[in-house]
């Protein structure tokens, strides 16, 4: 055992170049030993084609500026000694043709070929690609560097290194390593890592080891969720194994490729990718099977597809609707609900295949449903506004759209707010819906939305009002508001950033044959402000103005 033990110790303390000189001795021999091996004659052909390729890339090797400083290259030497003793006792045995079956050894120089393949193509990346360049440090001194982060860089810059070099499991004892600092504090990884390392780990998705997948899936997950290298990912091909990964991972491998995907479709390019490589069906059948945390992942991913035009029929084509719709009424996660009534609205918002698909799927009674939870509702109301065009007036009403609207008023965000009175606008196409929104008690929720900070929200609760006051019985419910005035004078602001103008002087313009209004309107600044308007062309200002001057001069002559 000590003997064992001082012999191991021996291979240890032998340098670099050192190890060098032993490669270069044992390569004649495994080359020689080789030419004379008997049977096998298309293997040892190929292994001593391979062989002979040796000397140069030692040479290589030996001459790069970090050879003597960097412990990958005392690794590559030793790796390549062991398999060039490995080949004289194999090349030994068939020169005696001593071995113990003939697949056996076919086996054996099978792996043969493998090992000598991946040193030959490691000693190509070590000497061509820089690697050993950005491992400028053997691990010794960067131990005891006097700057930590030295240290600390270096030996991340050779985790990374080990990533494209070796066999699997050296590979996966160094994604371990990796995964460790990872979790500790990406920011280190993120400070050295380059291209090259990128590509090394979109290759390893590809691993025969469903471990070192999951391993891969995992620091790629991090590395997307830290927002710095998405471009350099999906540049290197990282989508392909990703979707795979969703299809017919591990739980965990999907979860994490699901929620790497979820961070990259926020790119619309990279989106399209995603449908064009295939990844929308896996991504449905996540969200109708798939546990709770990939559910929602899922969902956004569709979701944030959803928001190019362009897709949205190849969507629908896979079955997008129906699974939206079902996540909307039964979603496990709070959030994977929320990105469903998001993913309805953006595939509403413009193709009324899409609009007549979803009602007919029963989305609008489960957008509904979902007002009544406590979920954000902005998206269930902007689907709901992109739909109600296309439903009868008489199923508006019995399905008890009006009240939730006039919820949403009170209550809703302002974002919600805008979409309700977005909604109304819509829903206002005849006369007797009108009266029937204006029963609702949506005027002064209304009215009270023109004095909103947004300026789109004031756009929409003004041309709502304008919308309803064209019905006689709302027009007087506007005139009772005591604020209806006010706000509206304060919308005739002539300002670029102010939408809403051309809306208010429409209201006003209503109002304007009651006396007491017109007497507000003047006592508001309204006619500097129609002035202003008149010279900017804003229909029916010219006309307001008009009226609210004749209504000056008639009490100026009164006063006489």
């Amino acid at each position: 055992m000590v003997e064992d033990g001082g012999h191991d110790a021996a291979i240890d303390s032998l340098s670099t170049e050192e190890w060098l000189s032993c490669a270069l001795r044992l390569v004649p021999s495994s080359l020689e030993k080789a030419k004379e091996a008997k049977g096998y004659r298309g293997k040892w052909k190929m292994i001593i084609l391979k062989l002979e390729q040796m000397p140069s890339r030692l040479s290589d090797l030996a001459s790069h500026p970090c050879f003597s400083k960097n412990v990958l290259c005392k690794e590559q030497l030793q790796a390549f000694s062991r398999t060039l003793n490995e080949a004289i006792r194999l090349a030994g045995l068939c020169v005696k043709e001593k071995y113990e079956g003939k697949l056996q050894m076919q086996s054996d120089l099978d792996a043969l070929l493998g090992k000598l393949d991946l040193h030959l193509r490691d000693c190509g990346l070590l000497t061509k690609t820089g690697v050993l360049g950005e491992v400028t440090l053997p691990s010794a001194v960067a131990k005891t560097s006097a700057e930590p982060e030295v240290g600390i860089h270096s030996n991340i810059r050779e985790l990374l290194a080990r990533l494209q070099i070796g066999h699997l499991e050296a590979k996966q004892k160094a994604l371990d390593n990796l995964l460790e600092v990872m979790k500790e504090d990406d920011k280190h990884v993120l400070a050295v890592l380059g291209r090259s390392n990128v590509a090394a780990l979109v290759q390893l998705l590809a691993a025969t080891s469903p471990r070192i997948r999951e391993k891969t899936v995992t620091i790629i997950c991090l590395l997307v969720e830290s927002g710095s290298c998405e471009n350099w990912l999906v540049s290197e091909g990282v989508l392909p194994p990703l979707i795979r990964l969703v299809e017919s991972g591990s739980a965990a491998g999907k979860e994490r490729a699901t929620i790497s995907l979820q961070r990259l479709s926020t790119s619309m390019e990279t989106a399209r990718s995603i449908v064009g490589h295939g990844g929308v069906q896996p991504l449905i059948d996540i969200c109708r099977t798939g546990d709770s945390v990939s559910q929602a992942a899922a969902a956004c991913t569709l979701r944030n597809i959803s928001a190019v035009p362009e897709v949205r029929q190849a969507l629908a084509d896979d079955g997008i609707v129906k699974v939206m719709i079902d996540l909307l009424e039964s979603g496990t996660l709070l959030g994977s609900k929320e990105y469903a009534a998001e993913c309805l609205q953006n595939l509403t918002s413009s193709n009324e295949n899409l609009r007549r698909s979803v009602i007919s799927e029963g989305g609008v009674r489960s957008l509904l449903a979902y007002l009544d939870g406590p979920l954000p509702q902005e998206s269930a109301v902007g689907a709901l506004k992109n739909l109600v065009g296309s439903i009868s007036m008489d199923v508006l009403i019995t399905t008890g759209l009006l009240p939730r609207l006039v919820r949403v008023l009170k209550s809703g965000s302002l974002g919600t707010q805008q979409a309700a009175a977005s909604a109304i606008c819509r829903i206002c196409s005849s006369t007797e819906m009108k009266r029937l929104v204006g029963e609702s008690g949506c005027i002064p929720l209304l009215i009270k939305m023109l004095e909103a900070k947004l300026n789109n929200a004031r756009e929409a609760a003004a041309q709502a009002i304008s919308s309803l006051m064209s019905d006689s019985q709302n027009c007087r419910e506007v005139k009772k508001d005591d604020k209806s005035v006010p706000n509206l004078v304060a919308l005739l602001d002539p300002s670029p950033q102010n939408t809403a103008k051309k809306y208010a002087v429409s209201c006003l313009l209503l109002l304007s044959s009651c006396k007491k209004c017109k007497k507000l309107m003047i006592s508001y600044g309204a006619i500097g402000y129609l002035k202003k308007l008149t010279e900017m062309e804003i229909p029916d200002a010219k006309k307001l103005l008009e009226r609210l001057e004749r209504g000056t001069l008639k009490s100026l002559f009164s006063r006489k």
